[in-house]
């Protein structure tokens, strides 16, 4: 851990370095690789019903639980690069996994000697052509889900969150990372796409494989610009540290007062005051992990933590509900990637002269949020810190909320736009128009925007320092558990609804999209997305911000997190969701107590040369 502060604040002092120069690179890998990953996904569920002769339900099922490992992944890769290696080779080293993927997806597309016959049967793979077809699988997986555990907390590091104005631009790299990786999906949706169904598979997963390349060249271009920190102790292992002691120490009482916890002096801790988190109230039982048993002990990991070290465990604890409040949104996403694909696939794709790739059909979020973000950050950011005074106009579980209620929004009209589907061939005979599926893939896609920009930003600002990879992926854990669950809602559906209608035969058991009730299917998750958004609503209302202590002066303390300065009277409970850590009174009471004492930068200071030094380790 240490290592990894020295890192942070070295790092920091490196001129030219970090910066939206150093971000770009990241950019460029965002979105060349998003260009094939995303490509591919929504096309696996018809490569796999026409090229590898899946069922509907197991074509779906084969790539939601592709999706899910790969997210599930990120969780490996972010513990990998803050504890063992940065986030840098972290990125190179599961970018060869990555690229060893592609390239075996496109030998196998390539030989009809490597691909299965049909065999009527829910899935035709055996022998060396399903060991060649899952070890892609897997190396997709482990390689795509490392890049994402390690890549958005690269970028992220690149900004200094104790600086006001770069913690502004903290918040415009996640909205522009997102963009990043709309825009190269977009290339992806369209132009790979379109090579992979009307030309052959084999040269889109072969354009996927040079675009990621290219993206990883540009990676390492980037490397003499990248502020980049070291790894430091692993976080699980403090993590655990903290409730073995806990348990240990079960049985002693609570000190009267908070300061009595053990927190070492700034000379004795490794960890600067700019890195300690104050302590708060919630998960007292944790505090006893804090209490040292006999004052002539020396202090040990195993017997004694720091107030620090207990708060970290207790922000992540808290974000646990916030994890398994978003899970169901991406559940939801998964069917706009599977069933929705299937259902263009069945309607009339012609425009003009031109027939859509069914694949190609959510290329309509993807606009919608290419549009949306310059929106947002240009104009809806700067009226909305008018207002609020927060650096991302608003917090970032308001944004997770927004993207909740439009899910439910979205998960309602696919349902009313199945039926007008399946209505509509039945009367006239013949397929209706790829463009009704746009309101549910462009309310959606507005969803997405608000949800996983909100997500890693949260995750990043709010995790610990030794352990920011690993809580980013927590993003990528809820879309991991979101797929999986939509798999397991696949298979419990069609075993529930064989037994209990007439022609014993599941909502979504058919082999053809005509066959199933997949407006049923997408109703079930509207109404599990609506009382899913009342949890989130309890959850998020209860969630307590953390607060850091930049630097201590006479009157007060100065709090990273909105770069004012509060007396130190005040709590440092947090922020609920739907207000600031104080209202704008006492801000504004707190700035007229400290106008002696701080600059027009919000860093303490008493003339410019500590002004000055202070900016140089920003």
């Amino acid at each position: 851990m240490e290592d990894a502060m020295k890192s942070d604040q070295d790092s920091s002092n490196m001129k030219g370095k970090g910066g939206f120069r150093a971000a770009s690179f990241v950019y460029a890998l965002v979105s060349l690789e998003n260009m094939g990953f995303v490509a591919n996904m929504v096309s696996f569920v018809l490569y796999f019903q026409l090229q590898m002769y899946f069922k509907v339900s197991a074509a779906a099922n084969t790539v939601t639980n592709l999706m899910g490992s790969t997210y599930l992944l990120s969780i490996f890769g972010g513990f990998i690069s803050d504890t063992y290696i940065n986030r840098f080779k972290t990125c190179l080293i599961f970018g060869v996994f990555e690229l060893a993927a592609l390239l075996l997806m496109t030998v196998q597309a390539r030989y009809k000697d490597l691909q299965p016959s049909p065999c009527g049967k829910s899935s035709c793979l055996a022998g060396r052509v399903a060991v060649m077809f899952y070890a892609s699988l897997s190396l997709v997986a482990m390689g795509t889900g490392g890049v994402r555990g390690a890549l958005p907390a690269l970028g992220a590091d690149q900004f200094n969150q104790k600086d006001p104005k770069e913690s502004k631009a903290l918040a415009t790299y996640f909205n522009f990372l997102l963009l990043s990786s709309t825009l190269g999906a977009t290339i992806g949706v369209t132009i790979i796409v379109w090579v992979a169904t009307n030309r052959h598979w084999w040269p889109g997963f072969l354009i996927s494989l040079l675009a990621t390349l290219v993206g990883f060249i540009f990676l390492v271009l980037g490397k003499p610009f990248y502020r980049l920190q070291l790894p430091g102790d692993s976080p699980l292992l403090r993590v655990i540290q903290v409730i073995v002691v806990a348990i240990k120490n079960r049985s002693l009482q609570h000190p009267s007062s908070p300061e009595e916890l053990y927190e070492p002096e700034d000379k004795e801790s490794s960890i600067s005051t700019d890195q300690k988190i104050q302590h708060t109230e919630q998960f007292r039982w944790l505090d006893k992990a804090a209490i040292l048993r006999d004052s002539n002990t020396k202090p040990a990991p195993w017997t004694v933590c720091t107030v620090t070290q207990v708060e970290e465990v207790k922000v992540l604890t808290r974000m646990l509900p916030i994890i398994a409040s978003t899970i169901i949104l991406n559940t939801c996403m998964a069917q706009l990637q599977t069933f929705s694909v299937t259902q263009g696939y069945y309607m009339n794709r012609v425009l003009g002269s031109f027939e859509v790739p069914a694949p190609s059909v959510p290329v309509i979020p993807l606009v919608f949020i290419s549009i949306l973000i310059p929106i947002y950050e240009f104009f809806f950011v700067p009226f909305a810190r008018k207002i609020t005074n927060h650096p991302s106009g608003v917090t970032q579980l308001q944004r997770v909320g927004v993207g909740l209620v439009l899910s439910v929004v979205s998960m309602t009209v696919a349902g009313f736009v199945e039926v007008k589907r399946k209505n509509h061939d039945l009367t006239y005979g013949k397929p209706v128009h790829v463009v009704w599926l746009s309101f549910q893939y462009g309310i959606f896609g507005i969803a997405d925007m608000f949800t996983l920009v909100g997500l890693l930003e949260f995750f990043y600002k709010e995790a610990p320092v030794g352990m920011r990879s690993l809580s980013t992926s927590f993003t990528w854990l809820t879309q991991s558990f979101g797929y999986f669950l939509s798999s397991i809602f696949v298979d419990i559906i069609n075993s529930v609804t064989r037994r209990t209608t007439h022609s014993k035969r599941g909502w979504l058991d058919g082999k053809l999209l005509d066959e199933n009730h997949l407006d049923y299917f997408f109703w079930f998750l509207a109404i599990l997305s609506l009382l899913n958004f009342f949890n989130y609503l309890y959850w998020a209302s209860w969630y307590k911000y953390k607060q850091e202590n930049v630097s201590s002066s006479a009157d007060g303390i100065c709090w990273s997190t909105n770069a004012m300065c509060a007396p130190q009277s005040l709590s440092a409970s947090g922020v609920p969701l739907f207000k600031e850590p104080d209202d704008q009174a006492d801000q504004n009471e707190a700035r007229k107590t400290r106008t002696t004492a701080t600059n027009g930068n919000g860093i303490v200071g008493n003339d410019e040369k500590s002004t000055e030094e202070a900016n140089g380790k920003s």
